[in-house]
């Protein structure tokens, strides 16, 4: 049982970090604030993280193997139904560690480990979309050629990459709070699945993507 307390410790430390992180932004949350919200000393959260980004890399790497995993399951898109769940299961991932979104580019220009990983990806995410767009051409839901999925699945990747930063910048007090997740993330899956809409084969589809949207057409975005 001994050995088995400082994993307990490194995984508390982790799930706090990570909410005071979402909650307040990376650059804000010191090391100091953690060990007190822990009820630790500092020399304690030290022995299991020794710097900061340490601390980060390791929530990030959780994030990284979550969403590479999640990529997977793009190509296994049929139609609109299972493309709105994937892209709603995109944005919760990237919704519980919204940290690393908000503070992005802050982030990539101190952190080597971010910067390289970050881009790897951008790359599998732009080309999970791409994947996403063939398979549901090839199931005859998407009437579109070979240029334009490479255009729509880089500006898909933009916007799912980039919409927490606009939901933050449209409501810096209230974007990253856990009472606005549910709107902010059907936001963004609308936002991602109405760039389809001009591709879509028949009227039925259309029909299914309003419905499967229009509790959120109302909201401003």
């Amino acid at each position: 049982m001994v050995k088995k307390a400082p994993r307990r410790t490194a995984e508390r430390i982790a799930t706090v970090s990570l909410d005071l992180f979402n909650r307040f932004g990376e650059p804000n949350v010191s090391t100091t604030l953690i060990s007190a919200e822990l009820n630790i000393s500092p020399g304690n959260l030290y022995y299991h993280f020794p710097a900061k980004d340490t601390l980060v890399n390791h929530l990030f790497d959780s994030y990284e193997a979550a969403i590479l995993s999640l990529m997977e399951a793009s190509s296994d898109v049929q139609d609109v139904e299972d493309a709105w769940f994937f892209l709603h299961s995109l944005f919760e991932l990237i919704w519980d560690y919204r940290f690393l979104y908000r503070d992005l580019n802050d982030l990539l220009s101190r952190n080597r480990h971010l910067e390289t990983h970050f881009k790897h990806i951008l790359e599998r995410k732009t080309a999970a979309l791409r994947a996403l767009l063939e398979s549901m051409a090839h199931a005859q839901k998407l009437n579109i050629d070979a240029q334009t999925v490479e255009t729509l699945s880089a500006s898909m990747a933009v916007v799912v990459t980039y919409w927490l930063s606009y939901e933050y910048v449209s409501d810096p007090r209230h974007a990253m709070e856990p009472q606005s997740a549910g709107l902010a993330l059907a936001r963004g899956a609308r936002h991602v699945l109405s760039l389809l809409t001009p591709y879509l084969t028949d009227a039925s589809q259309q029909a299914h993507l309003q419905q499967l949207t229009a509790a959120y057409q109302s909201t401003p975005a």
